[in-house]
This record gives structure tokens, sequence and C-alpha cells, in this order.
């Protein structure tokens, strides 16, 4: 089944991310933004309630979240970017950071890209590697209506090409995080910003090399929004199959008809 058109695909590859619309029922979000507010101990309708300008949630993997990450439109969308078999089906959702309209500062509005597995030496901390260890995409749902107001999550577009060339030197043992983002985000601020808005069932498909960042909420309504992984089945070869690897190629300056036909 295919899913994402011809455009969507090239433009994940150029821009590092596309939206699938209505990736999983708004009815559906409905429920799991519901069953959130309850476990954070907010209410909707009480502003009195917000008390926090960001609470975080680890995973769901209840029976309503299990459905809105397992839709065919996902896995098709998933078959497209990063091939049949490379991936792996979630059993579940996280982590949510739950952002309300607040004064303060959230403390995590940093840019950065995300580091995919523990470093052995220390497990408290993370790094990334070329073949993207640990992540074959970066995953933003979307349980409410998210303007650009609502600290949607800050996209430098285009960024996910300038990573490959700062990870190649670390080898499989890769970089770390915060060591990474040291380099990633001054080389990338030539780089135009767009914001993840949309709809309550939205999916953002997102590369595993791309700069983001979260921000202040300036809205009136809360935002929820979960962010995980797709785990991959194997590592990645940035020479193999797939939309995922295709950007890294190209982020290599191997042009966009190298590697095998996708």
């Amino acid at each position: 089944m295919t899913i994402l058109t011809d455009a969507q695909v090239r433009s994940f590859v150029t821009d590092g991310f596309t939206r699938l619309d209505a990736a999983f029922p708004r009815e559906l979000a409905d429920e799991c933004r519901s069953l959130l507010y309850r476990q954070v101990g907010a209410d909707p309708d009480d502003a009195a309630t917000w008390t926090r300008p960001v609470v975080r949630i680890d995973g769901r993997g209840d029976a309503p979240f299990q459905r809105a990450a397992t839709t065919p439109r996902l896995h098709a969308a998933f078959d497209q970017l990063v091939g049949p078999g490379n991936w792996l089906p979630r059993l579940g959702l996280g982590t949510f950071p739950i952002r309300f309209p607040h004064p303060d500062d959230p403390g995590d509005a940093g840019w950065h890209v995300e580091g995919s597995f523990a470093d052995p030496a220390d497990p408290g901390r993370y790094r990334l590697n070329l073949r993207s260890r640990g992540r074959a995409l970066l995953l933003l749902f979307l349980f409410s209506e998210v303007g650009e107001d609502d600290a949607p999550t800050k996209i430098r577009v285009g960024s996910h090409l300038d990573v490959p060339g700062l990870l190649a030197p670390y080898g499989d043992a890769g970089a770390e995080f915060f060591e990474f983002a040291a380099k990633a985000v001054p080389a990338t601020e030539h780089r135009p910003v767009a914001y993840a808005t949309g709809e309550p069932g939205d999916v953002y498909l997102v590369h595993p090399f791309l700069v983001h960042s979260a921000q202040r909420h300036r809205g009136a309504r809360p935002k929820f929004m979960a962010q995980p992984p797709l785990l991959p089945a194997r590592e990645l070869e940035p020479d193999g199959p797939g939309a995922v690897a295709e950007a890294i190629r190209l982020g290599l300056g191997e042009g966009p008809g190298s590697g095998p036909d996708r």
C-alpha cells in the first residue's frame, strides 16, 4: 500500500521530514488525550491546574496508544521511508512532553539531534552514529491541535543533510549527544525554520538526523504529543535502500542517484 506521494518522499529526503495527515483517527487522539489529562491530574477546562510549563510521561502501552501507533497508514509509510522488514512495530508510545501555556521557561528548549543508543561505558549518556543505531525515524504524534503559538516543534529544514559529514569521523562508536550538539547546532544555523503544526491524529515522520527544538507554549490550550523512535530491525546501511539511507548519502555528497533503487 502506497500512502506517501512521490512528492512527500522526495520532501523527506531533501527537507528531512514529512507529515502524514490522519495517520490515526481523530477520535482515538481525543481518547488518548483524555487519558493523559487524567494521568497528569490536569483539567482541560481549568487553567489553574496547569501549574508547570511541561510535564513528561515516559510511555503508555495500553490499548488506545497501541492502536494509535500501529495503523496500516503508518506501517505503509514506514515501509516507504525505511524499507519493508527494516523496522519494528511499536507496542505503545512515549515520551509524552505535555506542554501548558505558562510564563516559565520549560528548560528543554534547545536545538539538538536525538541521541539514539546508550553509551556502553555510561548508560546514562546517549550517542548517535552514521548508521543511526537504535533509531530508524523520529516520530511526532499529535494528540491535540497544534498551531504556531502552541509550542510546535521547531525544525531546521534540510539540517539532516549537514549531519552525516559531521558524524562520519566518529565511526561506529558515534558521538556523545552534548558534544555533537555543540557541532551540529552552529553548523545548521543557516537552515530555514519550519513548525510541526497539525491536527489530532497527524504524525510527523522525521529523519533521525534532523536538528530540532522544543519551545515555550504561547497559546491558549495545552499541547499533547508523543515523540517515540521507530526502532530499526537491523542497523542501517548508508548504502542500502530507503529514503532515510538516501538522505544520508545525499548529505555525504554522493548524489541523489547513488545507492540501490528504493
